[in-house]
């Protein structure tokens, strides 16, 4: 399971997709999008093969005055490339009727709700006729009916019932009836039935009990429908969002629709629903209940079927995608699979674990995740997920450094930097995993290693977990719930024995790492932080507007105690790097300027740094903010990228120059200015050299592009010919929002991969404001 394509052409957030569904059960080939840019969008494709997808066109509906929250289609003839007939609801208290003949699109009917909104649209067509029947649910708890006439939706009845929002409605035809599912923050799920009323019975007076019927005749066909109350599903605890039929299949020649409903809910579960196979009642009992317990999440937001019934994903608000697999054997059991899983904002840094082998990345949406390749047994495939998520916090996370392979230091929006280190259950998760052996990655692995990690109910940092905390799963006949102990344990973590990627909810309560240290001693929000590459050093710097509190802070990490403040810049250090001879520290800053530190022999507290090279205002290169710096693998030369879209190599570091006046004379621009054509947001320089010696330096834009450069210094004089462009990535692989950090692999080789010709790969990863992180291999004889 992976990311087929990606779709791009909304300016603002997608709210809503939905394939159109075609009416005699062909795949289909097209779907459409709702965004917050006020805009509807429909995509045409073709799948080639298993994972070759070709967009063929896309088609934009503009008109709405705000956003966009739902949408649906229906072919209006069996010919699917005539007539598509398109509903959408926005934020304008609007539902735009949309109408494609061939590649004329035009919007031919506003239907207008008042001062209300339209949660949900569903297109369908009355029992045995070509007519279209539109059902829109909003915050006025009705469902209202539009159907098609002389070419124009009426509203033809408002079936009452629900007493809150109705957060989701769909039609599933059956044999000769039409059936509506409808759930509401009521907690609860109705389905209605249309049928063709036959004229020819008189109605006889008789006492018996019947279901109030809404007649309602069209005039047309002159056919008369009538419209009841089927069913009221109970089950949910609390508001349901999202409920969703079995999708029809093809059979003998007929479409067939299971009579089975999935629906998700704030409650923190999914459930299906079927009816009694000998009564016809829609029972709870028939039902199946999937979902997760406890942790810190909230429910799920929305669910599908997969085309056959025996999957169902769901998503929740935490961004994650929820994926369960019916058992062959017994059908009530639904175990978790895995599924494709990443961050739901703003990535901000990226790191390489020293040797290679997992990236750990932080983001705007508060965690820390650790993603690393998954080798199968007897597959030669290797595919990325999601291991282990460290640290799930209470702030927007901004930086990260990794402390030799298994410990990083992460800071936040927060003044603290706090430090982690892996627990054991994880290390033997990871070996599982990765296929890497346990004696490679606990040679240097201290005996006394918690298990795990949790957080109390009450805390923000990470709590260890030892072998003797761990609390004992009380037997499934115990009264589990008998305390208010035991329904909020002190503990949540329960070790795992994993052989494949963890579902979503061990994710967030199984995979924590140990909180082992903070570290206190900024004014304001963290910004950028670095270890050097001996991890004895760690530098940090947080937000400033003033020179006192831009100073950048050093930090031992055998003692963990502050060595050293380094006073010079005057607005936010944006990014730190140490050379990889640990001789110098880089910084490079919001005012303009960098400053190199140069490492004297160190005293008995640890290494002291001093100012040995910067730019100032009469000799700065960069007219706009310094995003990003980096070291040659020699330690000769430093890289500099800026929002004036310049990158600039500055050179040479020579140790032999002793006094500051030299130092700062010999360090110079060694190449010409690159203009990388937007701002530049990322750089970093590969530790692997091409094969005729020259630097590989990948560059990171605004606009979401990455762009692989050699440079080799040819003469005494920059010359414009030093630099070669190499690669620059096509829009299908570069991100759609900013590049935030770029980071090579220091080895050659590719992770999770017993090349034989591993000297001919690198591996690139990159984070973006497109909540991406992606990893690319670079051939590095072809560049």
């Amino acid at each position: 399971r992976r990311v087929a394509a990606a779709l791009r052409g909304h300016a603002g957030r997608v709210n809503c997709v939905r394939w159109v569904r075609r009416r005699d059960g062909a795949s289909e080939t097209e779907l459409i999008s709702g965004g917050s840019d006020k805009k509807l969008i429909l995509w045409e494709w073709h799948r080639t093969g298993m994972w070759n997808n070709q967009l063929v066109k896309s088609i934009p509906f503009e008109g709405h005055a705000e956003a966009v929250c739902a949408v649906d289609a229906v072919y209006q003839s069996d010919e699917p490339d005539l007539n598509l007939l398109i509903a959408s609801a926005a934020s304008d208290s609007t539902v735009r009727i949309w109408s494609r003949h061939g590649p004329e699109a035009k919007c031919i009917e506003i239907l207008q709700f008042g001062n209300g909104f339209v949660m949900d649209v569903c297109l369908s067509f009355l029992p045995g006729s070509n007519v279209p029947i539109l059902a829109c649910g909003g915050d006025d708890c009705k469902i209202s009916l539009f159907i098609q006439q002389n070419g124009q939706f009426q509203k033809t009845l408002i079936l009452p019932g629900h007493e809150d929002w109705i957060r989701g409605i769909e039609w599933a035809v059956c044999g000769e009836d039409l059936f509506l599912a409808s759930c509401a923050q009521d907690c609860l799920i109705r389905i209605w039935k249309v049928c063709t009323k036959s004229k020819q019975i008189p109605e006889t007076e008789d006492d018996s009990i019947r279901l109030k019927e809404n007649v309602f005749t069209i005039k047309d066909t002159d056919t008369t429908y009538a419209i009841t109350l089927e069913s009221v599903l109970a089950g949910h605890e609390n508001w349901v969002y999202a409920v969703h039929w079995q999708p029809s299949f093809s059979k003998d020649g007929s479409m067939q629709q299971p009579m089975r409903i999935l629906s998700a809910s704030m409650d923190k579960t999914v459930i299906v629903w079927e009816p009694d196979k000998e009564t016809g009642v829609w029972l709870e009992q028939a039902s199946v209940r999937v979902g997760e317990v406890g942790g810190n999440t909230l429910g799920f937001f929305d669910c599908q079927f997969s085309p056959d019934g025996s999957m169902i994903i769901a998503h929740a608000f935490h961004g994650a995608l929820h994926l369960w697999k019916q058992a062959t054997v017994n059908k009530k059991e639904w175990t978790p699979e895995v599924v494709i899983s990443g961050h739901f904002s703003s990535v901000e840094d990226v790191k390489w674990d020293p040797e290679g082998e997992f990236i750990i990345s932080v983001g705007s949406d508060q965690t820390t995740r650790l993603l690393a390749p998954w080798k199968r047994k007897q597959e030669t495939e290797v595919t990325w997920h999601e291991i282990a998520r460290p640290q799930v916090h209470g702030y927007d996370m901004r930086c990260l450094a990794m402390i030799g392979r298994f410990q990083f230091v992460s800071g936040a929006d927060e003044k603290v930097l706090r430090v982690f280190r892996a627990p054991r259950n994880f290390i033997e998760n990871f070996s599982n995993i990765t296929g890497i052996p346990m004696e490679k990655l606990c040679s240097h692995q201290s005996s006394d290693l918690p298990e795990g990690a949790t957080v109390p109910a009450l805390g923000l940092s990470n709590k260890a977990v030892f072998e003797g905390d761990v609390a004992v799963q009380p037997a499934e006949d115990e009264e589990a719930f008998n305390t208010i102990s035991n329904q909020y344990p002190e503990i949540y973590f329960q070790p795992l024995i994993l052989t494949e990627p963890p579902p979503e909810d061990h994710l967030l309560q199984n995979t924590l790492w140990p909180e082992i240290q903070k570290l206190y001693g900024h004014g304001y929000e963290i910004f950028c932080v670095a270890c050097n590459n001996s991890n004895t050093v760690i530098a940090s710097a947080c937000k400033a507007s003033k020179k006192e509190h831009a100073a950048i802070i050093l930090w031992s990490t055998s003692s963990w105690k502050k060595l050293q403040s380094l006073l010079f810049h005057n607005l936010t250090v944006t990014q730190l790097a140490f050379s990889p001879n640990d001789r110098f520290l880089l910084a490079v800053s919001r005012d303009r300027n960098w400053s190199l530190w140069r490492k004297q022999d160190s005293s008995e507290s640890g290494p002291v740094f001093s100012c040995c090279a910067y730019t100032d205002k009469n000799t700065a290169v960069h007219s706009r903010i310094i995003w990003s710096c980096d070291w040659t693998p020699d330690s000769k030369y430093f890289i500099t990228g800026s929002r004036d879209k310049k990158v600039i190599i500055w050179g040479q570091c020579d140790l032999s120059v002793t006094t500051e006046g030299n130092m700062l004379e010999s360090i110079q621009p060694c190449s010409t200015v690159l203009d990388a054509g937007d701002s530049v947001t990322a750089v970093n320089i590969s530790r692997v050299l091409t094969p005729d010696g020259r630097y590989i330096v990948a560059v990171g834009l605004e606009n979401g592009k990455i762009i692989l450069y050699t440079w080799k210094q040819s003469g005494q004089e920059p010359a414009q010919s030093d630099w070669t462009t190499c690669v620059e990535m096509i829009n299908s692989q570069s991100h759609a929002l900013a590049v935030k950090r770029l980071c090579w692999r220091h080895h050659a080789g590719r992770a999770g991969h017993n090349d034989e010709n591993s000297s001919k790969w690198l591996q690139l990863a990159s984070c973006g404001a497109d909540h991406c992180v992606k990893i690319f291999n670079v051939n590095r004889f072809a560049l």
